[in-house]
């Protein structure tokens, strides 16, 4: 029986550029002699993706969001995750519940025992066995978005206050939890890759 892959996330503000590093992070699993699988959040089974659109596109209180954010989750879960870690690959995914602290519960003022509980119902016992939490100015993060020129959905259209909150939420999350690794997203990209697989070497020397 193959042992259990390891499961990793990358987490940040809106504009952080995580994303653009994922394809990084796989290519240092797959230098392990690794099967790895890519994958995002909200979304990665099709029901995901359907709530995704409505989380992303809709108004609805934090508290919705979050059981949202949650349903999606627990069929992402099922749907992907956990076969592909039973099955000894990795797993990189970008976002999952840290996002619910950050944004929900920071950026919403969402009581944070909601998400707590959430977590044991829907993935008791289960966490990354790494995160990489891209960290970068709000106003900063708000420039590049305007650079790319895409329409921004109803979190990246926030006020600034609002990223300040999910951002202060991410740092504070991430003092918490050894599993977090801070890494200064402000830089250009070949910087802040070289800063994640440092990082990378570190969690999992």
């Amino acid at each position: 029986m193959s042992a259990r892959g390891r499961f990793i996330t990358f987490e940040g503000i809106d504009g952080a550029g995580k994303s653009s590093h994922l394809d990084h992070a796989c290519d240092l699993v797959r230098a392990r002699g690794h099967g790895v699988e890519k994958t995002f959040e909200p979304g990665g089974t099709p029901f995901g993706r359907q709530l995704r659109e409505a989380v992303l596109r809709q108004q609805a209180p934090p508290m919705a969001q979050a059981l949202a954010m949650f349903a999606a989750r627990r069929a992402h879960l099922e749907g992907l995750i956990e076969p592909a870690l039973a099955s000894g690959r990795w797993v990189v995914c970008d976002r999952f519940s840290d996002s619910t602290y950050a944004y929900q519960c920071g950026g919403g003022n969402l009581d944070p025992t909601v998400v707590t509980a959430l977590e044991e119902l829907v993935h008791p016992g289960l966490q990354p066995d790494a995160t990489f939490l891209f960290d970068i100015d709000p106003a900063t993060a708000l420039e590049r978005q305007r650079r790319q020129g895409r329409e921004p959905d109803r979190f990246e259209a926030e006020q600034t206050e609002f990223h300040i909150r999910v951002r202060n939420a991410y740092l504070a999350r991430a003092r918490a939890c050894p599993r977090i690794h801070v890494i200064d997203a402000s830089a250009g990209v070949d910087e802040v890759r070289a800063r994640l697989s440092a990082a990378f070497a570190a969690a999992f020397a």
